[in-house]
């Protein structure tokens, strides 16, 4: 079962509400907006095979799409106004107006100066692209004899035997429709394979457009359907699909294909803070109406064997459970939060009394575990599972009743910090002796993007930041994990992962996950990376990037802090750093941080923060609270006007994201406590880092307007803090605004991707000039 919203599994329906990024890879997983993970394959757009997918992935239901959030990159950011305008309004966009160009005009001042550092990183990054993604394979969905796959904008038709051999048919070309300045996100393929449904995205929208063909000798277009969120084929000639309309989701409908064509509403949402998606069950038996807010869930079951009946409610919503279903022999497998542990459990129940005091317990989660994602074959159930930042799968059988667990074997020490400088305490996980080891560097599973429900073998990759994926298999005949060597991919050996535990103010340990050259001496005199994100229960991303691999070689310490708000420990780590818990993950990187530079992992002088998004929220209450801790910030879309933008119900998010951040008009305690670290609210004149931020004209997540007024406000506190006297001499900070005409906050093509990486890093080696001229110096032996 693998639990999706729109295109990537349970990953994203378990993380829940995210600001996060659809990235253009042959994974499809939709991940949190992460700066420095970015930078997606040429040639291979993300395509959602399964059911969904921006990466941000339906989770279990209840959780919502990694997208659904103020901060997931998106379509044309415009100043609200009312209908009727009047003189405030219209000087207000005129000033934006004026601001907007006067930012785009200092931008292109001062690009200059990082020009030649910025082609220089663009070389070496395409040559690591090309080094390490020779290997990729696009998604591919199998119909007895037949393979679909998409490539460079084309649905291609193969036989099983032929797909490596080039002998393919052309089903579809965005380029030949007119469609170029599109990529293909989903595609679904009618049972009798008559009909194909593909859902075609700009960069510049979050509303998709579907296109059925009919695939006969010459196929041809039957069908377009504008504001397509997610579909799924019923039967043959049975579709339904839900709209989309201001990144709202809430309205299902059906439309046949027959000779009686219509299209009928089947289902409509009245609770604004819901959002609605379609799900197939892997058996096809039922198509599924998943209704889900941040923390509570509704399904509704549509069987496909009788396609134009009412659909079947499984169990009404109960406030804070959220539950996703899958079908096997006549009973619904139920993943959810319900019972006294708000943690995932296996449940089932049988198909004719789903309702709620009908669940029967499968498996229950430990403590502290987080599900990453669930895959359902036709007697087994992979979890895939993450504890302190250890990977592990466990494979229960539906006829042994029996559970095999594969994790790690820890030949690494994990530390945490006992509260005195240097300290460090040896933290072991026992394991029992018969367990499959996975090897010790991975931080990320990459899953199949289409698995057969019917085969024998669970295929996945294993991925680490500056590990590029290794595919691995797991028999459940032979009870085995193999190593696949699909095309050798170089491996790195020079690169050492530590997993530390930090100290916060209120004695909870916090993970830290650091990467550095086991080559590297002298560790205080790095430059460090630290990355946080801390919302909406979505982990960092922790997936292969070439910039990661290049920064390593050229000598830096890279560092995740596994802050709360995330969701590496499961719910309780969300729920423990959201609403009135926002400030816990303020103070959880305050200590990560100090702690990386207490043991010896950089200094504050050479230490540069990179959050996007939601992550915003965090580094930019960090600058407030603690400038002194960093050097440089990179921020892309970041969410930093915490405060005005959920006082504003208009926008479309506002009132879904209430369950994140609270509601401040109607609580003043809450208000109170959101200015208590809104990064805006909080800007003060004192000696502030540099910043580079990287914003999108198309972000409907995250209005433009507010980072405008950001960046402002934080140049004025700068200057008013270099004017005044001071024994440590005036510096003052770079405060760069780029502001991308292209792109939204989901979506970037491949050239504008590599570009925004490349002039964050540009920035911060020029920030932290001294140390990696420094590196540069020493790595050229002059």
């Amino acid at each position: 079962m693998k639990v999706r919203m729109s295109c990537v599994g349970l990953r994203n329906l378990l993380q829940g509400l995210s600001f996060s990024v659809k990235y253009y890879s042959k994974h499809n997983h939709l991940q949190t907006i992460c700066l420095y993970s970015k930078i997606q394959q040429k040639k291979c757009h993300i395509l959602d095979c399964s059911e969904s997918t921006c990466t941000h992935k339906t989770l279990p239901t209840g959780s919502i799409l990694p997208w659904r959030l103020f901060s997931c990159k998106q379509e044309g950011t415009k100043i609200p106004s009312k209908r009727k305008q009047n003189t405030s309004i219209v000087t207000s966009e005129l000033l934006y107006k004026n601001l907007l160009k006067s930012e785009q005009e200092n931008w292109n001042d001062i690009s200059a100066r990082y020009k030649a550092m910025t082609e220089r990183i663009k070389e070496k990054l395409e040559e690591l692209h090309n080094k390490y993604t020779f290997n990729s394979v696009s998604p591919r969905i199998r119909f007895g004899e037949n393979v679909y796959f998409e490539e460079n904008g084309c649905i291609f038709l193969s036989k099983a035997d032929d797909v490596d051999e080039g002998n393919v048919d052309v089903l579809f070309s965005t380029k030949d429709l007119g469609f170029s300045d599109a990529f293909i996100q989903r595609l679904r393929i009618s049972p009798d394979q008559r009909y194909m449904a593909i859902s075609l995205k700009s960069e510049n929208s979050e509303e998709a457009t579907c296109i059925i063909m009919k695939l006969d000798h010459s196929p041809v277009v039957e069908k377009v359907i504008p504001s397509v969120f997610s579909f799924e084929w019923a039967t043959n000639d049975v579709l339904y699909y839900t709209s989309q309309k201001n990144l709202k989701c809430q309205n299902v409908f059906m439309t046949t294909l027959t000779d009686q064509k219509h299209t009928k509403l089947v289902y409509t949402e009245q609770d604004a803070r819901f959002f609605v998606d379609i799900y197939c069950t892997k058996d096809r038996r039922f198509l599924t109406i998943n209704s889900n807010s941040k923390t509570t869930s509704e399904v509704w079951l549509i069987d496909c064997r009788h396609p134009f009946k009412l659909p079947a409610l499984v169990q009404a919503r109960t406030k804070g459970v959220i539950y996703h279903i899958e079908h096997r022999n006549d009973e619904l497998y139920i993943l959810t939060t319900y019972g006294e542990l708000a943690q995932y459990k296996l449940m089932k129940a049988p198909v004719a009394s789903s309702g709620m005091k009908n669940w029967q317990l499968v498996y229950a989660l430990e403590k502290k575990t987080k599900l990453v994602d669930l895959e359902m074959f036709t007697d087994h159930c992979v979890m895939f599972l993450k504890n302190a930042g250890h990977l592990y799968l466990n494979v229960i059988s539906f006829v042994s009743h029996l559970v095999q667990s594969i994790e790690f074997v820890y030949s690494e020490r994990v530390c945490s910090y006992s509260g005195e400088l240097g300290l460090l305490l040896p933290f072991q996980k026992s394991l029992s002796s018969n367990l499959t080891q996975l090897p010790t560097w991975a931080c990320e599973f990459e899953l199949e993007s289409h698995p057969e429900h019917t085969t024998s073998t669970c295929y996945f990759q294993l991925t680490s930041p500056v590990h590029p994926p290794k595919c691995f298999a797991y028999s459940f005949k032979e009870n085995n994990l193999i190593e696949q060597a699909v095309q050798e991919v170089p491996i790195i050996t020079n690169c050492h992962t530590t997993r530390l535990l930090a100290k916060s103010k209120d004695e909870t340990l916090v993970p830290i996950t650091v990467f550095h050259s086991m080559n590297s001496k002298e560790l205080h005199r790095k430059p460090l990376l630290v990355h946080v994100y801390g919302a909406y229960g979505i982990d960092l991303n922790m997936s292969f990037k070439e910039e990661k691999l290049m920064l390593i070689e050229e000598g830096w310490i890279l560092a995740y802090c596994h802050v709360r708000g995330g969701g590496e420990l499961g719910l309780s780590w969300h729920k423990d750093g959201c609403q009135y818990n926002k400030l816990k993950g303020l103070h959880d990187l305050k200590a990560c941080i100090m702690l990386l530079h207490q043991l010896g992992f950089s200094q504050p002088k050479y230490t540069a923060l990179a959050a996007a998004s939601a992550g915003g929220v965090l580094a930019g209450a960090l600058c407030n609270a603690d400038p002194e801790l960093i050097r440089a910030v990179v921020l892309q879309a970041p969410f930093v006007d915490v405060l005005n933008t959920m006082m504003k119900t208009h926008l479309p998010l506002t009132i879904e994201e209430q369950e994140e951040w609270g509601n401040p008009l109607a609580d003043e305690k809450c208000m109170k406590y959101i200015k208590s670290y809104c990064p805006y609210q909080n800007i003060k004149p004192q000696r502030y880092p540099s910043f580079f931020i990287t914003a999108y004209e198309n972000d409907q997540r995250i209005p433009l307007t507010g980072v405008l007024r950001y960046v402002q406000k934080l140049r004025k506190a700068a200057l008013d803090h270099a004017s005044r006297p001071s024994k440590k001499g005036n510096w003052i900070p770079s405060i760069i605004l780029d502001i991308q005409a292209n792109g939204s906050h989901c979506d970037s093509s491949w050239e504008d991707s590599l570009n925004e990486v490349a002039r964050h890093l540009a920035f911060l080696n020029k920030e932290l000039e001294e140390v990696c001229h420094l590196q540069h110096h020493m790595k050229s032996g002059k």
